[in-house]
């Protein structure tokens, strides 16, 4: 079983080479389905209603290995002797990542038939080098165990270099293109796994697991934890709402507001700037406010910001940087509070150890269906709704403005009743 080291404090040295792998894992994330389905309806001619269909299933396929996947991690640290097993096992999981983004924005093939199945196999082998590498550093930082402010601190530094990544992967295809990112991308997994080998370790005392933990339901354990299920339905409702505009984003200020291409840079840079300054004060707020308050509190700025921005038209470049970036102020407390939380639900089990990838992968599951729902679902609706990239008539530009401002509004004030009252009206 590993057993976390009760780390006391977090150096920013320590903080960076912890963290510093989730800057390349960024590439995979918002960053594949901001550009994935813009990049192949445009330079290939794909259809969208066929782009969601690909990227609903290939992202579900994906997520349904999640919690075994996350089964099979906590069974290699249990059973590695030391950290080098762990980070072997890394390596190989940051080559077949690097492997599968390399063919996806690179294929061979032209055909749509033969591109969507070269896609799909694409998708898959970087996805499952991407869960494999993200339940094992989530499952680390989680072992590290401390305090809501010091586990705020460990989520603040992983995904606040997640965000540095973001950034890139966002700014770098539109400036050098996609070969200079797929270059970046490799020579950024080097960096971080070889920062990771001299991050904070947790003490790996190898022992076997219960019977239990040999079944096959055992990898459903989490499920049967209330607390544990309330924190996955609030994560859900917030996660779809914010996976909505990540999605469309470009079609948005390409159609909507009719912005030049020079802007679009700006548009993705300030929000993911903003959400990254705003990593250290979320943390030093949580001490202040409590966890659950801060995210209440972001989601309520995140409606009255996405409420503005339905009302914007063409031309309107400079007020969506704007919002951009107090969305972005919004999304840096969607990736510290819930992150913290979970781990703090994860450190209250008896066997903390035990079970920590097996959590995660219900929670990376959770998190790639937000994504996949978001681009399974709004993409063939757009389509249905008479959307077509390039369009701008009055049809189309409702749907647009719908599917991107007003659904994503009502989606957090869902979540925001979940929170409050499954956790905040709940605490004494």
């Amino acid at each position: 079983m590993a057993a976390g080291t009760g780390l006391s404090e977090l150096r920013w040295p320590q903080g960076l080479r912890y963290g510093l792998m989730a800057l390349p894992l960024a590439f995979v994330a918002l960053p594949l389905y901001v550009f994935l389905p813009n990049y192949y309806a445009r330079s290939f001619g794909l259809p969208l209603a066929s782009l969601g269909v690909l990227l609903l299933l290939a992202r579900v396929a994906d997520a349904l290995i999640d919690p075994l996947l996350g089964r099979w991690i906590d069974r290699l640290f249990a059973h590695s002797k030391s950290q080098e097993q762990v980070l072997r096992f890394s390596a190989a999981a940051a080559v077949l990542l690097g492997a599968g983004f390399v063919a996806l924005f690179f294929p061979p093939v032209r055909e749509h038939s033969d591109l969507l199945i070269w896609a799909a196999c694409a998708l898959l082998v970087c996805y499952l080098g991407y869960s494999a590498l993200t339940l094992v550093q989530q499952s680390w930082g989680a072992l590290l165990g401390g305090d809501a402010p010091l586990r705020s601190r460990i989520v603040a530094w992983r995904e606040g270099l997640g965000l540095g990544g973001v950034i890139l992967a966002s700014m770098a295809p539109l400036a050098w293109g996609l070969p200079v990112t797929a270059a970046i991308l490799c020579l950024a997994l080097v960096l971080g796994w070889l920062a990771w080998t001299a991050a904070p370790a947790p003490v790996l005392a190898p022992a076997p697991l219960t019977a239990q933990a040999g079944t096959g339901l055992h990898v459903f354990a989490p499920l049967r934890y209330k607390p544990f299920r309330a924190l996955l339905a609030v994560f859900l409702a917030n996660g779809i709402a914010s996976a909505l505009p990540a999605t469309l984003i470009l079609f948005f200020v390409q159609d909507r507001l009719e912005a030049p291409a020079s802007m679009e840079p700006w548009f993705l840079a300030s929000y993911f700037l903003a959400a990254a300054l705003a990593m250290a004060p979320v943390s030093r707020l949580v001490a202040r406010w409590g966890l659950q308050q801060l995210w209440l509190g972001s989601m309520a700025l995140s409606v009255a910001v996405f409420a503005w921005a339905a009302q914007l038209g063409s031309g309107d470049s400079l007020p969506f940087i704007a919002i951009c970036m107090l969305s972005g102020l919004c999304m840096a407390a969607d990736l510290t509070v819930p992150g913290a939380m979970l781990a703090g639900l994860i450190n209250s089990q008896p066997e903390p150890g035990r079970d920590s990838g097996i959590y995660w992968g219900w929670w990376n599951m959770a998190a790639k269906l937000n994504l996949a729902l978001a681009a399974g679902l709004a993409l063939p609706l757009l389509s249905f709704a008479g959307y077509e990239p390039g369009s701008r008539s009055e049809e189309a530009l409702r749907s647009i403005t719908w599917a991107y401002c007003v659904l994503p509004c009502l989606l957090k004030l869902g979540a925001g009743a979940l929170l409050y009252f499954l956790f905040i009206r709940k605490t004494p």
